[in-house]
């Protein structure tokens, strides 16, 4: 049987990843986690950009699974910050930081901006590598949005950026937390990016 390494630590993301990543579940690939397979090691994100860390990850993980991997990076880039905490984002105030902290700081940086100050953009970036073949390829995406002036009740924990994130939706803006089954399928970066990703792996896995 075919396998795949979901590569990432993040139970939320496993969630969505796996999610976008159900066709090719359907058509007998094996879909792995680190946690299945016991791995505890993080390698250094020393990636200038999300694509960058994407692919360290990728290659990291490939390399100790000796399975094709799946690995991506992302978060927030906020214009009023020159594009802070972007490829910082889950680090930004450090290794330890809380979903709280994370929202709690963001707030406090933008404190009193009217809405007009608050653009920001969400972004993700995956890559597949295949350690026998040394195949790389990768898929980036992006939504626009606003930060809210305070974070949304339905927070999903390891997504603290998505809490405080508004996405105009039909013309109204709704918090990215707050979007239904069908806003996600045709909203969510992340989603978008593992459809567009899809196809370009699939015949590889399945040839």
């Amino acid at each position: 049987m075919k396998a795949l390494l979901i590569a990432t630590h993040n139970p939320a993301k496993v969630t969505e990843i796996k999610l976008g990543l159900k066709p090719l579940e359907n058509m007998g690939v094996k879909l792995l986690t680190i946690s299945d397979l016991k791995i505890s090691k993080k390698p250094n994100e020393t990636g200038k950009t999300f694509e960058e860390n994407a692919m360290l990850k990728a290659k990291y993980y490939a390399k100790i699974s000796k399975l094709p991997t799946i690995a991506d990076d992302g978060g927030v880039a906020i214009k009023q910050l020159n594009g802070e905490p972007g490829v910082k984002s889950r680090m930004w105030l450090g290794h330890d930081a809380t979903d709280q902290e994370l929202i709690e700081h963001t707030l406090k940086e933008l404190k009193g901006k009217p809405m007009s100050k608050r653009k920001a953009y969400l972004e993700t970036c995956l890559c597949f590598f295949d350690p026998i073949t040394n195949i790389i390829i990768h898929q980036k995406e992006r939504i626009n949005g606003l930060i809210a002036v305070k974070p949304s009740p339905e927070r999903m924990e390891g997504y603290p950026f998505r809490s405080l994130f508004l996405i105009n939706v039909n013309g109204k803006y709704k918090y990215y937390d707050g979007l239904n089954s069908s806003e996600q399928r045709q909203l969510n970066h992340r989603l978008l990016a593992i459809s567009r990703l899809l196809p370009k792996i699939q015949k590889h896995l399945l040839k």
